[in-house]
């Protein structure tokens, strides 16, 4: 693998020049040794989240899970409207010898028939009744081969038209409850993908901040050998023009040397960095990238009552205990009806017709009205419904408590992020004035070291000093980042833009099921 150096962005001259005002801006172009390419690919960090949400083997899972049942809540939909069917008999033939017991003879019986059944099934939702309309036509033939029968030869068309209503009666509705379950488990399924999606994101940031972090100590520590070099220079010639001793060109060589081990580690840390983050995003090792990030570091401000009423009326972990509620109290449904007294009112009618002539067949058809009702009546069931209810009810109890549990968590959490990010402010203005002082002391430091007041050693102090100090702000606006971040997914609510951010998905869904 041919591998070459990018020139990147120095991030110290943004440093340098903005001497870190109010309205501080950094910005950085990150960029992966690798394969040569035609094009490199730019990588936002909006665009990083789009490749791991497409390429995510988690997400991938969570999303077939919510296709899963997406579809089985289209077919119970669909199992819901009119059902159209058609049984055909095409044929049926037999030929025995049977025996008559008042003539005491053997004969034998040949019969054949053939015939079809057309009906439409509709559910009725509301009452868990069931309505057909039934039309069954057949054709039978019968050959009796017997001295003592009247009519040996038989040829039938017959005609049954009917509808028929079934209800159930004293028990809860199972068509209902088995459609809610099922809207329920898609709901849970689109929360659990959207609530993947948003720790995805957070998993995103943080590791395209920790690339943005390394190529800063990359940065620092070439601007580190930058000076070490010029530093080398001007000690060599007062070496060589005998201003001063050997000793020091000795220590500025080992500063040198240094140097170049920082320069060489930080590029290490990059590039393990940039490994961590293609398999986050799901890219192969050897892609070849150009990541560009921009890092605002005015702070936002925070109403934490805003927060955490926000968080309460829309945290999708709210919603998933509240299903969880929801199909605890069906599990008691359920267990209520345990060896439950139940039954079910059947009525139809319909009209008959039978004739040997198929055009005489709807000439005088015979009324069949039919009414029936059927009880379950349980008598002894040495209290398995007691212990089912009893079970079922400490189940919801169960759901109750997580629910709660569930609220103080997300509280308290988000009390956490409010102090946190409190603390991250006053950190970066602290930082912020570490580096402007560190930057005076050591533009004067090293004008000393040129006059030959300052020993190289003691430059080397604060020239440490300073890229620490630099270091310190990058990564407590990172942090800081990373925190409101973290602080939007916890409230669904984006402070930055003063506008919630209820994920689109969960939005259409809501509006579908109003």
């Amino acid at each position: 693998m041919e591998v070459r150096k990018i020139e990147n962005y120095n991030m110290m001259k943004c440093f340098n020049s903005s001497r870190f005002r109010k309205g501080l801006l950094l910005a950085g172009t990150i960029t992966v040794l690798g394969v040569a390419l035609e094009a490199q690919a730019l990588l936002t960090i909006d665009k990083s989240m789009e490749i791991a949400v497409d390429n995510s083997p988690d997400m991938q899972q969570t999303e077939l899970s919510l296709v899963r049942s997406q579809e089985r809540l289209n077919a119970q939909r669909a199992r819901l409207k009119s059902q159209f069917s058609i049984t055909l008999d095409p044929f049926d033939y037999e030929k025995t010898n049977r025996f008559d017991q008042q003539t005491s003879e053997w004969y034998l019986n040949e019969s054949a028939s053939t015939g079809g059944t057309f009906a439409i099934n509709q559910r009725i939702l509301p009452t868990d009744g069931e309505l057909m309309l039934v039309n069954r036509f057949s054709y039978d033939y019968s050959l009796t081969e017997s001295a003592f029968a009247s009519d040996p030869l038989s040829k039938t068309y017959n005609n049954r038209l009917y509808l028929q209503f079934t209800q159930p009666i004293f028990t809860y509705n199972r068509t209902r409850m088995e459609t809610e379950k099922l809207e329920l488990e898609y709901e849970a399924s689109l929360i659990r993908y959207l609530l993947m999606q948003l720790n995805l994101e957070r998993n995103v940031a943080q590791e395209f901040y920790s690339v943005y972090s390394n190529q800063m100590s990359l940065d620092i520590a070439r601007e580190d050998l930058k000076n070490n070099e010029e530093s080398y220079e001007i000690i060599l010639n007062k070496v060589e023009g005998g201003l001063l001793a050997l000793e020091e060109l000795y220590q500025a060589e080992v500063n040198r040397a240094t140097s170049h081990s920082g320069v060489f580690n930080a590029e290490l840390t990059l590039a393990n960095s940039l490994d961590q983050f293609k398999v986050l995003i799901g890219l192969p090792l050897d892609t070849s990238l150009l990541v560009a990030a921009e890092i605002m570091a005015d702070t936002v401000p925070v109403n934490q009552e805003l927060a955490i009423s926000h968080a309460l009326e829309n945290r999708m972990e709210l919603r998933e205990r509240e299903i969880d509620l929801e199909n605890a109290n069906f599990d008691l449904i359920v267990a209520k009806s345990t060896n439950e007294f139940a039954g079910s009112v059947t009525a139809s009618f319909g009209v008959q017709g039978n004739d040997e002539q198929f055009s005489r067949l709807f000439e005088t058809p015979t009324n069949t009205p039919a009414i029936g009702l059927t009880l379950n009546i349980p008598l002894f069931d040495w209290g398995e419904r007691k212990s089912e209810i009893k079970a079922a009810e400490a189940s919801l109890q169960s759901s109750q408590i997580d629910y709660q549990v569930q609220q103080t968590d997300i509280e308290m959490n988000i009390r956490s992020v409010v102090r946190s990010l409190k603390n991250l402010e006053n950190q970066i203005e602290i930082q912020r004035k570490t580096v402007e002082n560190a930057e005076l002391t050591y533009d004067i430091n090293l004008e000393r070291y040129r006059n030959g007041d300052l020993t190289s050693m003691d430059l080397g102090l604060y020239q440490n000093q300073l890229s620490e100090s630099k270091m310190a702000l990058t990564n407590a606006i990172i942090n800081y980042k990373i925190e409101l971040l973290n602080l939007k997914i916890q409230t669904l609510y984006d402070f930055e833009k003063q506008v919630p951010i209820i994920p689109e998905e969960l939005h259409s869904y809501e509006e579908e099921n109003k």
